[in-house]
């Protein structure tokens, strides 16, 4: 069609016929296979989304801007919230700090009668001991007495 069209007296073009030119385009465009169709129309369903979900984001944002506006707009209770959320951070600090201090006093009270009743009982230990200790020598003595007078 191109070959056969008339040149143009200036430049490179070429004039065809325009009902030939689209007849062929129509016959191109039968020719296309439906899965090139259902592409064209699953992406114009996709940019449909698309918009709508732009559109759904673009409010979303006008709505979230406005309420934003609308809290910090009110600027006295922002002031008030921010006074008050330090007094709970101080509150809690000190809270913090006192209960460290209970545990740390509560742990040393511990640890010093742990410490008592370990003296306590390697004291009883020792007595213990000793007693047994000596029973063994009134033992042993007895012992070698009745083997002295067995020897004499």
């Amino acid at each position: 069609m191109v070959a056969e069209g008339r040149r143009m007296p200036i430049g490179a073009g070429v004039v065809v016929d325009r009902r030939r030119l689209l007849d062929l385009v129509d016959q191109m465009r039968a020719a296309l296979p439906n899965e090139i169709r259902e592409a064209e129309d699953i992406l114009r369903r996709r940019d449909e989304m698309l918009e709508r979900a732009e559109e759904e984001a673009r409010i979303k944002l006008r709505r979230t801007e406005e309420q934003v506006d609308d809290i910090l707009s009110n600027e006295a209770i922002v002031k008030a919230a921010q006074a008050r959320a330090e007094m709970l951070v101080r509150e809690a600090e000190a809270r913090g700090d006192r209960m460290l201090l209970d545990t740390e006093n509560q742990a040393r009270a511990r640890l010093a009668e742990a410490e008592k009743m370990a003296t306590e009982q390697m004291d009883e230990a020792d007595r213990y001991a000793t007693e047994m200790l000596r029973r063994l020598d009134e033992q042993l003595q007895a012992f070698a007495r009745n083997v002295r007078t067995a020897l004499d």
